[in-house]
């Protein structure tokens, strides 16, 4: 019964505190804070030339999980802040639960991390409980979407993702937020959504949707449920609440995932994106074309019309600046769209930027080099749009040039 009264009140809540987004963007002080790191040069002079001016919503900026750099990510609080900073269009990453019910997280085994179920009851229901550290070994845990009840999943609250390795109790694991992230705005307890509860707010916001269909940690088909019956539940939930699919770009790491969208839901499928995560593969190098498999004209000759690899795939440095890779220009002569992921996830750059800028790690030695990437991605490259943890640096960016 508490899960009914808990789950009734969560619906409650969404439907009688709808937040408020005022005409212009609200972006705050970092994008200025970023261009301030920049070198001198035309671009830094271009970018404070725009300071003052109002800024509007754009769909070159999508909001990745929400606004994770400070906010619980895939929580009310989370979608909001991104919209409040101007993103166009929103992320909800989808897994299930054990009822096969979709809900927004990153991961289906990543509860332990995202919300506070170590110290609720649902605890042991977990796949893995809580093992502290001890000697050389981390402390570990596992506690998946699909071990609870969509009911029961309502009653958590969203945290910062995050956990300590070498703690030794709950309270320490769960408490393990990155120095340069903040627990400001999840102190307050972060609010978990269906995937049907982000289409409906997303809509109310006047934001896009870009729902992600994330790799199940179970075997599948899960009591009956397939690979093909959860990738098409998603799309039915667009359908169901009449969003057009003009408005939807529903991606997958999965090419199957895309490919089944293409052939059973034609028109949700021309803006299908393949994530593109072949820099795990053996041998691949994006900057050897012939490494890549399938190649840029295969995936466009399946049908794939939109293509989203990490930025470091794009882009090379040649003779001190950044560039376009082979991957960019093999996508771009394959008539293949790109965006790519993601801006403000990676901490202060002084010391390289780490995975996410591990290409142009030579010219990468300060915050300011966000916004020299991005003029790249967005000028050579020519990205459709960026997923960024804080959507109001690209917000800046896209207004600055006028992008839509």
């Amino acid at each position: 019964m508490k899960y009914v009264k808990s789950a009734f009140l969560a619906l409650a809540c969404m439907v009688t505190a709808a937040p408020v987004i005022a005409a212009d963007a609200d972006l705050g002080p970092r994008p200025l804070f970023l261009v301030d790191q920049m070198e001198e040069g035309a671009l830094k002079s271009q970018l404070l030339a725009c300071s003052g001016q109002p800024m509007e919503r754009k769909l070159f900026s999508i909001g990745h999980r929400g606004a994770p750099l400070m906010f619980p990510e895939h929580t009310v609080e989370s979608y909001t802040a991104a919209a409040r900073m101007g993103a166009g269009i929103l992320e909800c990453d989808v897994t299930f639960t054990k009822d096969k019910e979709l809900v927004c997280r990153h991961a289906q085994n990543d509860l332990h991390t995202t919300t506070n179920i170590l110290k609720s009851p649902l605890a042991s229901k977990c796949t893995a409980g809580f093992s502290p550290a001890s000697g050389d070994n981390n402390a570990t845990a596992e506690c998946r979407a699909s071990d609870i009840t969509l009911a029961e999943f309502r009653t958590l609250d969203g945290k910062m993702d995050a956990a300590d390795k070498k703690a030794r109790t709950v309270d320490d694991y769960v408490n393990g937020t990155a120095s340069w992230r903040t627990d400001l705005y999840a102190a307050s307890a972060g609010r978990l959504m269906t995937h049907a509860e982000s289409i409906a707010l997303f809509r109310d916001l006047g934001a896009k949707f870009t729902p992600e269909l994330k790799s199940p940690s179970v075997e599948m088909p899960f009591e009956g449920f397939s690979q093909e019956d959860y990738a098409q539940k998603l799309i039915d939930e667009y359908k169901a609440a009449g969003i057009p699919p003009s408005d939807v770009w529903a991606q997958s790491f999965n090419l199957d995932d895309v490919l089944y969208w293409i052939e059973n839901e034609p028109e949700f499928g021309k803006q299908a994106v393949f994530l593109d995560s072949r820099y795990n593969v053996d041998g691949f190098d994006p900057m050897k074309p012939a490494t890549f498999e399938p190649s840029m004209e295969s995936l466009k000759g399946m049908g794939v019309n939109y293509i989203a690899p990490p930025m470091w795939m794009l882009v090379t440095v040649k003779d001190g600046r950044i560039v376009p890779s082979a991957y960019t220009k093999e996508a771009k002569k394959a008539g293949l769209n790109i965006i790519t992921w993601t801006l403000e996830r990676s901490g202060p750059l002084g010391a390289g930027g780490g995975w996410y800028y591990q290409s142009i790690k030579e010219v990468t030695d300060s915050d300011g080099a966000m916004f020299e990437l991005l003029h790249v991605l967005a000028q050579d490259v020519g990205i459709e749009g960026i997923f960024s943890d804080w959507p109001a640096t690209v917000t800046y960016y896209a207004n600055c040039m006028g992008l839509d």
